[in-house]
């Protein structure tokens, strides 16, 4: 959930940097930072020690390894 909602994040940043260029509102962007802050939420509420900012490129590497082998 914390690497799916750090993916999320990341992808609405473009999305917001282009809504804003455009003179748009960003709805789709907001959607999805909603959606990313409640996975990460939910992922740091499932593991009762929490997560360290130094623990974040280990647990994504770990992730994303378990499904590429």
């Amino acid at each position: 959930m914390l690497v799916i909602g750090l993916v999320v994040g990341g992808f609405s940043i473009p999305s917001i940097m282009g809504a804003f260029a455009d003179g748009r509102v960003p709805r789709a962007a907001a959607i999805a930072i909603m959606i990313a802050g409640g996975l990460i939420a939910l992922a740091v509420n499932e593991k009762p020690s929490g997560y360290a900012i130094n623990d974040i490129p280990d647990v994504f590497v770990g992730v994303v390894g378990r499904y590429i082998n």
